[in-house]
């Protein structure tokens, strides 16, 4: 299974922190953030990683190169200007082969062990790993019903940035630049979204001062 880190975002609510360097290379302790998800997707088996990027995107291939460091062979998936979520996606799909591929917000942090999505058989379109509502986000975003993902406004959970896509999901569409969120909100309509409660350790580095939290928590790499 290949995966994917969604790495394009300008970090806007970073500054002036992101001014000079992309948000994926801000250190946490002895990491920058994206490489917290690079050394845990080679722990958990994975060997094909592809990276979008826009902003400062060049520091981010300078940063990490090929990933032969990491045991990991990276590609990366250029954009002009970020395409959000679904389009960047989309204008990676050449570069993700031809069955479910894992994709990880690169703006995130969490402990959750890899190795499940990757050996995960999901029979819809995506099966999406949800989370605690966090103070920032009390509202979340899907409702979870014994295993489907539902868009009821009961007992919402939020969505962690953590899923498995069917290249069909995408089918039929052209590079521009959307969110996925609708595509996701048509296929859980459908009943073909699986979805999981994830409990242990998951932090959104939307902000400056969410990222010195983390910081002060002295977060080691985690391990599967």
């Amino acid at each position: 299974m290949y995966a994917m880190i969604l790495a394009a975002g300008r970090g806007e609510r970073m500054r002036p922190l992101t001014d000079t360097l992309p948000k994926p290379l801000l250190k946490i302790g002895a990491y920058c953030l994206i490489e917290y998800h690079l050394l845990r997707l080679a722990a958990a088996g994975f060997n094909h990683v592809v990276i979008n990027h826009a902003w400062l995107g060049a520091q981010i291939e300078t940063a990490l190169g090929d990933g032969q460091r990491y045991g990991l062979h990276i590609r990366y998936s250029p954009e002009g200007e970020a395409l959000e979520t679904g389009g960047g996606i989309v204008n990676a799909l050449p570069l993700l082969g031809t069955g479910p591929f894992l994709v990880v917000n690169g703006d995130v942090w969490t402990d959750y062990p890899f190795t499940h999505l990757r050996h995960k058989k999901i029979d819809g379109l995506a099966h999406l790993v949800l989370v605690d509502n966090p103070a920032h986000h009390p509202q979340g975003d899907f409702a979870l019903q014994q295993g489907i993902v539902q868009l009821s406004e009961q007992s919402r959970l939020t969505f962690s940035g953590l899923a498995i896509y069917q290249p069909k999901l995408f089918a039929g569409l052209t590079v521009s630049r959307f969110s996925v969120v609708p595509l996701l909100h048509k296929a859980i309509t459908a009943g073909q979204v699986s979805g999981e409660h994830y409990q242990g350790e998951w932090d959104d580095i939307g902000t400056v001062a969410r990222l010195q939290a983390l910081r002060e928590r002295k977060v080691t790499l985690p391990v599967d």
